[in-house]
């Protein structure tokens, strides 16, 4: 039976530049969709999946990020004081236990694979979780928990995936099948970013993936790929090439892509509708845009 996976690295070092001027001072991953930030729904995913020890890879500026997982005595003590329960029980889901967080630099960016082997002390010989909170996923089961079931019976590097529009692969990192057994596939190789019409399918990678050590290993002999960075897919690829297994895993459950601006607009719409309490006002407001849309034409 594999190792228990208890361990997850958040990649955080990017500048978050397609938000500008937002992101001068404040950390991507801080920015909120309804009223929690990016990384609390990333941070939940992993709770939910057995994750005890989260590792994020930060750069400068990411002080906010820090201090968000921390306590904050004085706004707990008002809270309590006005008798602000509710509220109180909100703030515990972003109190981090002492010891259960570290944050490690990333001085340099050279590619999301160079920002997971900025993690490798803290990994040590254990299988690891990696998730990219700019991939936001509703589903009623979180993703990393379907895959962290799916994983218990196979073992080896699993990645999420989804099924893309043919024109759009060359934006991923793409997935040969040599088995396919529906939500699991097995992995003959992987693409990053191919040239277009030279994707080998349009099953996509997707920011979730629980990885063998191995991986590590592979990094650190790693040479830049695709855009010039050391690129996370060319060392599960080499997985492949010394007989590991990697599959790849069609989760259930509605990707938003929020390193985009459309794609944090059409999140914010679907997780608002997603809210009781917000549900009604914000079903009529999008109804009358539609009709005064209509009616312009």
């Amino acid at each position: 039976m594999p190792k228990k996976v208890t361990k997850a690295i958040f990649p955080v070092a990017g500048l978050g530049t397609r938000f500008l001027p937002a992101t001068k001072s404040v950390p991507k991953e801080i920015m909120t969709l309804v009223d929690r930030p990016l990384i609390q729904y990333a941070i939940d995913e992993a709770r939910a999946a057995g994750i005890k020890e989260f590792i994020f890879v930060t750069s400068r500026g990411k002080g906010a990020l820090e201090d968000y997982f921390d306590h904050a005595p004085q706004l707990e003590q008002e809270l309590r004081k006005k008798g602000k329960t509710e509220l109180l029980d909100i703030l515990k889901d972003t109190n981090m236990d002492s010891g259960a967080i570290a944050y490690i630099r990333q001085h340099k960016a050279l590619g999301l694979g160079h920002a997971v082997w900025c993690a490798r002390r803290l990994v040590g010989d254990e299988p690891f979780a990696v998730i990219l909170p700019d991939d936001v996923i509703a589903a009623e089961k979180p993703c990393l928990q379907q895959m962290v079931e799916a994983y218990a019976e196979t073992g080896g590097s699993m990645v999420a995936a989804m099924e893309v529009p043919p024109e759009k692969a060359s934006s991923y990192g793409v997935l040969e099948v040599s088995e396919d057994m529906g939500d699991l596939v097995k992995v003959k190789s992987m693409v990053e970013k191919p040239a277009p019409g030279t994707a080998p399918s349009n099953l996509a990678v997707i920011g979730r993936y629980i990885l063998s050590p191995n991986v590590l290993t592979n990094l650190n002999r790693m040479k830049s790929g695709a855009g010039g960075e050391i690129q996370l897919t060319d060392a599960i690829a080499e997985e492949i090439a010394q007989d590991q297994a990697v599959y790849g895993y069609r989760f259930s459950g509605q990707r938003f892509d929020c390193g985009s601006k459309s794609g944090f607009l059409q999140a914010t719409v679907s997780f608002g509708l997603a809210r009781e309490e917000l549900r009604d006002d914000l079903s009529a407001y999008i109804r009358d845009i539609v009709n005064m849309e209509k009616a312009a034409e």
